[in-house]
Formats: C-alpha cells, sequence, structure tokens
C-alpha cells in the first residue's frame, strides 16, 4: 500500500514538473515563434513566365516567421533582374526555385512538341477576329470560320471549339509573350497571327480554312491550367469520336482521307456544335 502511494505521488509530482516545462518554457517559445516578424519578397502584379522581373512587379511586406519554406526570398535584390520560369500570381510568395539567372529561349514552347501534336498559326485578318489584340498565350479559344466556300457561311467546327493558344505573334515575327519583347511601348504591335496547339487534323482544317474563310478567334477560357485542361479533354473526347483511334491516340483516321475541300457548314454540325456542354471551370 505504501508502495503504491509512493508510486503515485512520483507520477504526480512528473506530472507537475512536465506542465511547469511546458507552460513557462515550451509554451512561451512556441508563441515567439508565432510572433516573429520577417520582412519577404512577394509578387505585387502579374509575373508571366519567361518575365524578367523589375522592382515594378514586387514589394516587401512584413508577415509572420513561422512556417515558412525553406526557399523563400527575403531580399528584394535578390529577385530584381532575375526571370521568372513560372507564372507568378499577385499576393504569391517568390521561392528560389521560381527564379533563374537567364532569359528563356525563344520559342521554348516549341520544344515541348514530342510528335504528338503540331503547332500552327492561323492568321488574324482583322482587330475584331483577334479579340481586340487581348488573346494571350495559354488561353482557350474556340475558333469561328465565316466565309467558308462560294456560300460564305459561317460555322463553329466541332474539331475548334476548345484549342490552345501556345503564341500570339506580330507582323515582325515578335512574340507578345516572350520577355524579350518591349513592353508598354508605343510602338508595340498588334499580333496578326495566333500558333495553336493541334492534332494533325486539327491542323489540316485550319490549314483549310486559312485558305477558304476568315477565323475569328472567340475567349472560352483564361486561367489556371488545371481548369484549362478539362477543356482541352473535352475537346480530346470530340475527336475521338470524329476519328476512329488508329494507333493508341497518336494518329486518328479521318472519316474522308481525300476531302481537300473546305468543310461545309450544316444545320447538325452547328448544332453539334452549340449544344457541346463545356467542362466546368473555376479558378
Amino acid at each position: 500500500m505504501k508502495n503504491l502511494l509512493k508510486n503515485r505521488i512520483v507520477v504526480g509530482l512528473l506530472c507537475i514538473i512536465t506542465a511547469f516545462i511546458i507552460c513557462f518554457g515550451l509554451t512561451p517559445m512556441f508563441n515567439d515563434a508565432l510572433k516573429s516578424k520577417v520582412e519577404l519578397v512577394r509578387v505585387s502584379s502579374e509575373i508571366k513566365k519567361g518575365d524578367q522581373i523589375t522592382a515594378g512587379m514586387i514589394t516587401t511586406v512584413e508577415t509572420g516567421g513561422y512556417n515558412l519554406p525553406s526557399d523563400v526570398v527575403y531580399k528584394a535584390n535578390e529577385v530584381v533582374g532575375k526571370y521568372a520560369n513560372a507564372d507568378l500570381y499577385k499576393g504569391d510568395y517568390i521561392l528560389k526555385t521560381k527564379l533563374s539567372d537567364t532569359p528563356m529561349l525563344k520559342n521554348e514552347y516549341l520544344s515541348g512538341l514530342d510528335g504528338t501534336n503540331r503547332a500552327i498559326s492561323v492568321t488574324i485578318k482583322s482587330f475584331a477576329a483577334g479579340l481586340s489584340g487581348k488573346l494571350e498565350r495559354g488561353d482557350i479559344v474556340s475558333l469561328i470560320a465565316s466565309d467558308v466556300g462560294e456560300m460564305r457561311e459561317t460555322l463553329i467546327p466541332t474539331e475548334l471549339q476548345y484549342v490552345e493558344i501556345i503564341a500570339t505573334t506580330d507582323s515582325s515575327g515578335n512574340d507578345s509573350n516572350i520577355q524579350e519583347q518591349p513592353k508598354d511601348s508605343e510602338d508595340t504591335e498588334l499580333a496578326s497571327t495566333i500558333t495553336v496547339l493541334a492534332t494533325p487534323e486539327q491542323a489540316t482544317l485550319l490549314a483549310e480554312l486559312e485558305q477558304t474563310g476568315k477565323l475569328h478567334a472567340a475567349l472560352v477560357y483564361r486561367g489556371g491550367s488545371e481548369n484549362a485542361q478539362k477543356f482541352l479533354d473535352e475537346q480530346t473526347k470530340v475527336l475521338e469520336a470524329l476519328y476512329p483511334v488508329k494507333s493508341k491516340g497518336l494518329t486518328y483516321e479521318s472519316e474522308n482521307n481525300n476531302s481537300t475541300a473546305a468543310p461545309a457548314a450544316s444545320d447538325s454540325s452547328v448544332g453539334e456544335a452549340e449544344s457541346s456542354a463545356a467542362p466546368a471551370a473555376q479558378d
């Protein structure tokens, strides 16, 4: 009985000592860590991949120092003059892994082609046809063809409901999304072509429409790549239905390989395009 009592006293004393250590030792240290403030660099305006970072694009803010990423940048002079190797948005902390000392290669977006898809450019024949010069790399657009054929028809081909823009280029060959092009310059030209990512069948159709009609780009989605991919996946399903798979999705067999004329508009084709439900996308 005495031993049991002694054991209880020892356990009680250990609990009291532990509580004192937590209350007067660990807790103050933890609170101090939460209250500690540090200055770090934060994005003040959107920075596109490949852009050279200037002092006007960033700001220094004071924030809590607890649980910050190990590679977060604290000093503005470690950022200014470097290049972003990923899109950065207003309010983002800047991580060292998202910075580069050297500019990205011009036309680097073409280096990702692996033979599955094609990059093809089409002409923007009027100011309105190119969304008044507001199209950007990464936009998902629907391509509307007008003045097609002898009947000068207007249609939205089901193959071109959702395509991704990978570049917008002016008549001098400068891409508006490449950092080498001067920004906010009075001499900056509007895009005269857009380059899109396309399957072989889409590329063939675009080449035909380039010669036989006028293309207008209607913006469908601009935002995160994850949601943008939902639209592209929806388009892939349409293409797989139109062109039976020949070899594991890399090549599609056209239903009419001998056709060289521009596609004719029909009530069924236009109706099918209009009735396709767009995938839900939220930033």
